[in-house]
């Protein structure tokens, strides 16, 4: 193989790699919701072209992909360890990008977010202030303590849709329920993610809840929290009167059963990433609902 063609190939898989590390696709929905979120709750819908052009929502969602990029990023730096019991295939710090440059990337992704934040409103900058502050503790130390880790990325998911509700506060109730939805199917796959990856995760000391529960205590937490979930979301549409959303959650009680059913089942690493996928298709499901909601 020649020089040229080396250096092609390793070029290539530094694009591919950076491109996993920092979850392009999930980037890639995060600011799709918001813009959905916008468009679709806070409204007026019919005014969605104005809205698409909004600078200040293209500056918004911009600095919150940056920070959940940089996340990413912080997250991986400190469990290559972990990844290459669990996830050898997607490991990508010191396989093809130095951990000098990943958190380099890592700052200058989070001075951009607070900046681009700050553009738009004092406000937004304190928020995403915290959150740089808070995925920093949860990547080196939190995400290996039983369910406050689990915790913190479940609010970081809700707050997504939140911040929006600073600069846009109109119908913020709809908004609202949304976010405790999303906060909700997040902490449940999030234990789920760590019953998938219990054995690389107890290699290295992590103190998750199936590790210091085991197995079926965690599914039996599990259950509790999708009965706390389903309650929550029709206490919520009850007071606001709204029948359409109650009709909606009603129809979203068929994939939350099945995934509890799916969980009870559960028993290999490769039952729970299913598990866990499920989840996300939960969560696409319920944004969906935005469209009559």
């Amino acid at each position: 193989m020649t020089v040229s063609a080396r250096s092609k190939l390793r070029l290539r898989d530094y694009i591919a790699g950076s491109a996993r590390l920092v979850r392009t696709t999930n980037l890639i929905i995060v600011a799709l919701t918001q813009y959905l979120t916008r468009i679709l709750l806070i409204g007026p819908r019919e005014n969605w072209r104005e809205i698409v052009l909004d600078p200040y929502l293209f500056l918004l969602s911009l600095s919150t992909v940056c920070i959940a990029a940089a996340g990413y990023i912080i997250n991986d730096y400190f469990d290559v360890k972990i990844d290459i019991v669990n996830k050898p295939e997607r490991v990508v710090v010191g396989r093809y990008l130095k951990r000098r440059w990943a958190i380099g990337a890592h700052q200058i992704l989070n001075v951009m977010g607070a900046v681009l934040g700050l553009a738009v409103s004092p406000y937004i900058f304190l928020i995403n202030v915290f959150s740089i502050t808070l995925l920093w503790f949860y990547s080196e130390r939190f995400k290996r303590l039983p369910f406050i880790g689990n915790f913190i990325v479940s609010l970081l998911t809700a707050m997504t849709l939140l911040i929006l509700t600073v600069h846009y506060p109109e119908n913020r109730h709809l908004v609202f329920i949304y976010a405790v939805f999303s906060f909700f199917i997040s902490l449940v796959r999030e234990i789920v993610k760590d019953m998938e990856d219990i054995k690389g995760d107890q290699a290295h000391g992590c103190r998750t809840l199936p590790i210091i529960w085991g197995i079926p205590r965690t599914r039996n937490f599990l259950y509790i929290v999708l009965v706390l979930f389903i309650f929550a979301l029709f206490a919520m549409a009850r007071v606001l009167n709204n029948s359409l959303l109650v009709l909606l959650f009603i129809l979203l009680l068929l994939p939350i059963l099945y995934l509890a059913f799916q969980l009870s089942r559960a028993d290999t690493r490769r039952d729970f990433r299913q598990v866990s996928s499920l989840c996300k298709i939960i969560m696409l499901l319920g944004l969906m609902t935005m469209i009559w909601a």
